[in-house]
C-alpha cells in the first residue's frame, strides 16, 4: 500500500472514531503533497512524501520553541502530537550509530581533513540519505564535530 493510500484509509477511520486532532494532521499532510504535486506537475512518489512530511515536522519544531518561548505549553504540547502524528507516516529515522558511522565512511571516501570540506561531506551524506527521515541539522551537527 503506498503512502498516500495509507493516508486515505487512515483519515477514513479517524472520521470514524472522531479523532479530531488526526483527522486535521492528515487532511494538512494530504493538502501539503497535493500542492507539492501542483507545484511540479506530476504525483510525487513515496520518497518524495517523505520529504514534504519532513518539512512539516520541521515547522511543528520551529513553532513548539515559539511557542515554549512565549509561555503557551498547551499550544506546544498540541504541536508535539502533531510531530508524533505526522512521524508516524515516516520511515523509521536513521540511528544515531549508524548516521555516524555513515558520516565517518564518507569523510574518508572524501578524503575531507577541515571545515572547508563540510559543504562536499554534507552534499555527498544527504545524496545516501535520500527518501529517509534525517534531521538536516543533526546531519550537519555530526559532522561538524567529526572534522573539527
Amino acid at each position: 500500500m503506498s503512502l498516500y493510500d495509507r493516508l486515505t484509509e487512515d483519515l477514513k477511520l479517524a472520521m470514524k472514531s472522531r479523532d479530531q486532532l488526526r483527522m486535521d494532521v492528515i487532511r494538512m499532510i494530504k493538502a501539503a503533497v497535493l500542492n507539492k504535486e501542483v507545484e511540479l506537475k506530476r504525483d510525487l512518489d513515496d520518497a518524495e512524501m517523505s520529504r514534504v512530511m519532513t518539512t512539516l515536522i520541521k515547522q511543528r519544531r520551529e513553532s513548539v520553541e515559539q511557542f515554549e518561548k512565549a509561555q503557551r505549553q498547551e499550544l506546544a504540547a498540541k504541536e508535539r502530537h502533531e510531530i508524533e502524528i505526522i512521524e508516524s507516516y515516516l520511515p523509521k529515522p536513521l540511528s544515531q550509530e549508524d548516521l555516524e558511522i555513515l558520516i565517518i565512511s564518507v569523510i574518508a571516501e572524501t578524503g575531507s581533513r577541515s571545515m572547508k570540506d563540510m559543504g562536499a561531506v554534507m552534499k555527498t551524506v544527504m545524496a545516501r540519505l535520500e527518501g529517509q527521515a534525517v534531521d538536516g541539522k543533526r546531519v550537519s551537527e555530526f559532522v561538524k564535530q567529526k572534522l573539527s
